[in-house]
């Protein structure tokens, strides 16, 4: 039979190799053994094609005329080289005997031919060669019917686990999947090599992540069956974790922390929709960070699709939070944009963060309430926050004169209970009144040409719902709203028209978010509400204590290293709130009765503390922990849209099986990658433990641990070329590689790069195998 191979690619030689290279390939080829599952047949398979080749090419008058039809076969291939010719056709071929078909494959596959394994061995799987009156394995043509079936079945599935990494390594999340699951499915149905399987299984599970965020990040409506396999995948992991601050083991690798980073970094990959019905959905389990995520989900889709009824969803999640949590802020913006003003000055009273409520008084100087710096914070808060982590709002302009003026929203305010919608008047005054003090009518520096001017006395009552409007006015709520938003302008009254407090004309301005995304804090990262203050205050302060860095959306590469088994990209994670019980506050409207506050507050709080009890410690933990989370740490693939980047390498993969020129170059660039992670920004030196082993190993650790200790880092470039590999012949589990190595430093202290360099140098790596995992125990340079 003929396969794709030819007698040098069969020693890994050059054609010009000389006859002493040829001996010693011969030799260390010999030397390495394939994994222990093959059977004598397929080892003795291979060696007889190693000594085939080693002798065709030993003589000298064999190896002219091998090499004569060698180059005639080249020529030929490169002449008919095309995107239509196959790949088979355009390799040399020799022909064997069949019962060396296992050795043939087993070669191909330690060259890393995984595609010709799979061409040449996969039609010999197909039920009509497997039958036993055919040509198939079966037949006894090829050795031993079980021990030939057992043997391909194993290459196969090897190759199909090495092509998997390979196309994770390249950033191609789905079609590793597809080549893992079609070895998993191959041992499945054939009931063979239950730890090959697990092995398969295990890198399945830690690619889930990678393709979440490559399916969820394809465009819509052209891939919505993708998109949906993705969000399942999704449900499968907070399935297994249960929830998404869960303690279960998803077998991803992933720790809590990570897992958290991951689903912030997906969330912009998710509509509004999906992530309201994913969250709320994970919220019942009971999670303090699901139902953190349902409210910021809820006030997108409320405000974006003018739909109050979901903002007062998000505000009754929020009294969940209220009794261990200051969420006033929040719920102080739900009330604003339900038009209960009195409720929405009172919230803001209560509220502990200092930043957020300076910057609302300040944008009130002249009013006698808060509502025109709410007003403002609240529009900046949602068009900077708030929309862009959801895909079809990142875009989205926030605008709280064309929220207020629509119909739907009106009719709806004006339904909601009287004590509920007490101060919706109010709001519809507030929100275009002019921020101007005094006659002379200044503008505030955060106005622009979209300001909006109102103070309408007949239609805002005083700062405490001492309102002065008519029954007639109130009855028609709604109304007054449309009138006050629908114009860009609206001249205010004498002062003999409405109460003295309203004398002076105050201004909202509506201007653009500022262009200093940097200087917002990121979604989540202080509250639901609290990053807003980031635009006018951390422009000339230091970052809040409650800020995290911000989140960065550009593509990092998935193929950033040769073996980014990592850790999914994952954004810096936002504070989550701790859902403890359900404790409404009264209104303090003027309608309001003490006994129907005492009557209603009371069986809604007892049964959610009750309820919620044994996920206080951890939710407020948790909560903790997410106002406090450090930035993103790696990147994901670029499939349409680019994903988030960050600067930080994720959690490699030890490099398995088999020691050869593909391994030995993979074993070295995953010591690069944990070199970058270990001595990089993030100073992740855990992650040493997967390319190092000791004695190097201790080195690298007090190394990267100084570094750290010290705020320096260094940021290197590698390019490597094997060329010597070397098993121990009386040690199988110790080796050699020896590679020349090109290294780029820049060392940095904070910042600033203080000095790069760069070497080029031949080392010697000395390896050492323990639980199948090869590592790097020393090196020395090579003479």
């Amino acid at each position: 039979m003929r396969i794709p191979l030819d007698y040098y690619r069969i020693l890994g030689l050059p054609i010009q190799a000389p006859p002493e290279q040829l001996t010693q390939a011969h030799h260390d080829r010999t030397r390495q053994m394939p994994r222990r599952e093959y059977s004598e047949n397929a080892l003795a398979s291979r060696r007889s094609l190693l000594d085939e080749a080693y002798g065709i090419l030993s003589d000298p008058a064999q190896r002219s005329a091998y090499d004569e039809r060698f180059l005639t076969t080249q020529v030929e291939s490169d002449l008919m080289a095309s995107p239509l010719a196959s790949l088979a056709e355009q390799t040399a071929h020799i022909d064997i005997a069949e019962d060396n078909l296992v050795g043939a494959l087993l070669i191909l596959q330690e060259l890393g031919e995984y595609e010709l394994v799979l061409k040449v061995g996969r039609p010999y799987l197909s039920s009509g060669r497997l039958s036993s009156g055919g040509t198939g394995l079966k037949s006894g043509q090829f050795g031993d019917p079980q021990v030939a079936l057992s043997d391909t079945v194993l290459t196969i599935a090897f190759a199909c686990l090495e092509l998997g990494r390979e196309h994770w390594q390249q950033g191609q999340h789905e079609t590793a999947a597809e080549a893992l699951e079609t070895g998993e499915e191959l041992l499945v149905r054939e009931g063979l090599f239950e730890g090959i399987r697990a092995e398969i299984q295990s890198d399945l599970l830690r690619l889930r992540p990678y393709r979440i965020l490559e399916l969820l990040a394809l465009p819509e409506p052209e891939y919505v069956r993708d998109r949906r396999k993705g969000l399942n995948l999704l449900q499968d992991m907070l399935h297994e974790r249960d929830g998404v601050d869960g303690a279960g083991d998803d077998q991803s690798g992933l720790t809590m922390d990570d897992f958290l980073r991951f689903i912030q970094q997906l969330r912009s990959y998710l509509t509004a929709e999906e992530q309201q019905v994913l969250f709320e959905e994970e919220a019942r389990r009971p999670s303090a960070v699901a139902t953190y995520l349902a409210i910021y989900a809820l006030i997108a889709r409320g405000f974006a699709e003018h739909q109050p009824a979901l903002i007062r969803r998000a505000k009754h999640l929020l009294s969940k939070l209220s009794v261990r949590q200051d969420v006033h802020l929040e719920q102080s913006v739900c009330a604003l944009l339900l038009g209960q003003t009195e409720e929405a000055n009172r919230l803001l009273e209560l509220s502990q963060e200092y930043e957020p409520i300076a910057f609302i008084r300040e944008h009130s100087q002249g009013s006698p309430d808060w509502l025109p710096g709410l007003c403002l914070y609240a529009e900046r808060w949602v068009g900077g926050e708030v929309f862009p982590h959801f895909r079809d709002l990142s875009e989205h302009r926030a605008s709280l004169k064309d929220y207020f003026a629509d119909d739907q929203v009106q009719s709806y305010l004006e339904e909601l209970p009287v004590e509920v919608s007490e101060g919706f008047a109010g709001v519809s005054a507030l929100a275009g009144r002019s921020m101007s003090t005094g006659a002379t009518g200044a503008a505030d520096p955060w106005s622009s040409d979209e300001t909006l001017e109102f103070g309408s006395a007949t239609a805002v009552g005083g700062s405490r719902g001492a309102a002065t409007s008519s029954p007639a006015s109130r009855s028609r709520r709604g109304n007054v709203v449309t009138n006050s938003m629908a114009a860009s302008s609206i001249r205010s009254p004498s002062a003999s028209e409405g109460n003295d407090s309203m004398e002076t004309a105050e201004r909202v301005s509506f201007g653009p978010r500022s262009a200093d995304r940097g200087a917002v804090r990121t979604a989540l990262g202080g509250g639901l509400v609290a990053g807003v203050a980031g635009v006018a205050i951390a422009q000339n302060s230091a970052s809040s204590h409650r800020s995290s860095q911000p989140i960065q959306m550009p593509h990092q590469g998935m193929a950033q290293n040769s073996n980014a088994f990592d850790r999914p990209v994952v954004s810096s994670p936002a504070p989550p709130r701790t859902p403890l019980g359900e404790r409404p506050r009264p209104r303090t409207t003027g309608r309001s009765n003490p006994k129907s506050k005492l009557k209603w507050a009371l069986p809604l709080w007892f049964p959610w503390a009750l309820g919620l009890a044994g996920v206080m410690a951890m939710g407020f933990g948790m909560s903790r922990w997410w106002r406090s989370a450090p930035a993103a740490i790696v990147s994901t693939p670029t499939p349409t849209v680019a994903l988030a980047t960050a600067g930080i390498p994720g959690q490699p993969v030890p490099i398995q099986g088999d020691l050869n020129t593909a391994t030995a170059k993979q074993i070295l660039e995953l010591w690069f990658t944990t070199k970058k992670a270990a001595m990089g920004q993030g100073h992740t030196i855990a992650q040493l433990d997967q390319a190092l082993s000791e004695p190097k190993l201790s080195v690298w650790r007090k190394e990267a641990g100084d570094a750290q200790r010290d705020g320096a880092h260094v940021e290197y470039e590698h390019a490597v070329e094997v060329k010597k590999v070397d098993v121990n012949p009386t040690d199988s589990n110790r080796a050699s590689i020896t590679a020349n190595v090109r290294e780029l430093r820049k060392y940095y202290e904070g910042s600033a790069m203080k000095e790069d360099q760069t070497d080029d140098l031949q080392l010697r790596y000395n390896l050492v195998r323990q639980n199948n995992q090869w590592k790097i125990s020393d090196w020395q340079k090579s003479e």
